[in-house]
């Protein structure tokens, strides 16, 4: 082993709480105490310099590009290794562009369309039927990815207190089956709003199928056009979305769901948190979601107080999340052939790297899954003890 493969392995022996083997050509190296946990083959190591300008994309693509090889499971390999996230090397300064993107309305459509118009029929390949992209709701252990996401979406509506003639704006609405559900459940009107071209296409087609045009309507719709918009609903949902608004914008998205909100409405925010404020993983930022940032449970709670909303109920989904990315990824491994024809091998490798450190990540603790319920004033007309 020369010099700089002995540097690299030295880099990696602070991750040792789990024991893991390094492989670089004939030479084996053990990481930790105890047998090894799995082991990660080196074609070709990354240099010092890529490792501490950002440890995440240096491994990252080294793991797309084949250079690096995981000897077993890959998510097993993840949910041991990622736990010891805080230990990687992130030059915010030399990266400055990528880990604080632009917040205009301009970039962040650009960013939110690199991600959702992939393609529709990519993502029905490894999404269940009701084309949830977002944490589903496992009741039991057994439960199906399509179980627990109609479980989810019943849920969602039920802390929602709807009934017939409500209005209900969807921030972030995906490909629709949340409104959908609500419209031919509980008879609300509803209008979705996505930045997804592909997602309202998706969406228009099925308020058409289920007979809904008198009852739902979609639209291509940055959430800061809210308060011009005229809008007024007595409920808004948003699931999923939050997580593209930035840091820097976590006020003006609570003011804008506030303008279309009449008082004592409910609002139920169902998003991706994390314990701390940090900027977010380089490498999801430059190959996955472009501009995405975690906000933590406290930052929303307060800002949410500046506005008026007054907290009812608190949800954590940490568990159910880690479940969804799995199944997501036993899903997304049958159709590998048909995605290598649509995409090639590199992309394959990311989206399952994607998938199973998202799953990993969840598992650890390093981000959480909250659904908030608000209402807009105090509303004393509710229950006074939760109905779920």
């Amino acid at each position: 082993m020369n010099l700089t493969e002995k540097e690299f392995v030295k880099f990696l022996s602070k991750f040792d709480e789990h024991p893991f083997d390094v492989k670089i050509g004939d030479e084996v190296s053990h990481i930790g105490k105890g047998e090894s946990e799995f082991t990660v083959i080196f074609h070709k190591i990354p240099s010092m310099k890529e490792l501490l300008t950002s440890t995440s994309i240096a491994l990252g693509e080294a793991y797309m590009d084949g250079k690096l090889e995981i000897e077993g499971d890959l998510y097993h390999a993840l949910n041991m290794f990622l736990g010891q996230m805080g230990k990687f090397s992130t030059d915010k300064k030399a990266l400055k562009k990528l880990i604080f993107s632009s917040l205009t309305k301009k970039n962040q459509q650009k960013e939110v369309s690199s991600h959702y118009d992939i393609g529709n029929d990519f993502y029905k390949m490894w999404l269940d039927e009701t084309m949830s992209y977002s944490c589903g709701y496992f009741k039991h252990p057994e439960d199906t990815l399509y179980q627990a996401q109609v479980q989810k979406v019943e849920r969602i509506l039920k802390k929602l207190y709807l009934k017939e003639g409500i209005t209900l704006c969807d921030i972030g609405c995906g490909w629709g089956y949340l409104l959908i559900e609500a419209a031919k459940k509980y008879g609300i009107k509803g209008v979705g709003i996505t930045l997804s071209k592909e997602q309202k296409k998706k969406f228009e087609e099925r308020i058409k199928e289920n007979h809904l045009e008198d009852q739902l309507e979609v639209r291509l719709m940055d959430y800061r056009d809210l308060p011009e918009s005229g809008f007024k609903f007595d409920r808004v949902v948003s699931v999923g979305m939050l997580e593209h608004v930035g840091r820097d914008n976590y006020e003006l998205f609570m003011e804008s769901v506030k303008s279309i909100m009449n008082p004592g409405g409910l609002f139920l925010l169902h998003y991706i948190s994390a314990l701390q404020e940090h900027p977010g993983d380089a490498w999801v930022k430059k190959y996955i979601f472009p501009g995405g940032v975690v906000p933590s449970l406290r930052e929303i709670i307060n800002i949410a107080g500046d506005y008026q909303f007054y907290t009812l109920d608190v949800e954590s989904l940490r568990r159910h999340y880690n479940k969804t990315l799995l199944c997501w990824n036993a899903n997304f491994q049958k159709h590998k052939d048909e995605v290598r024809e649509m995409f090639g091998e590199r992309f394959i490798r990311m989206w399952e790297l994607y998938l199973c450190a998202c799953a990993a990540t969840f598992m650890n603790g390093i981000i959480d899954l909250d659904q908030i319920l608000f209402t807009n004033g105090v509303n004393n007309d509710l229950p006074m003890t939760r109905w779920y």
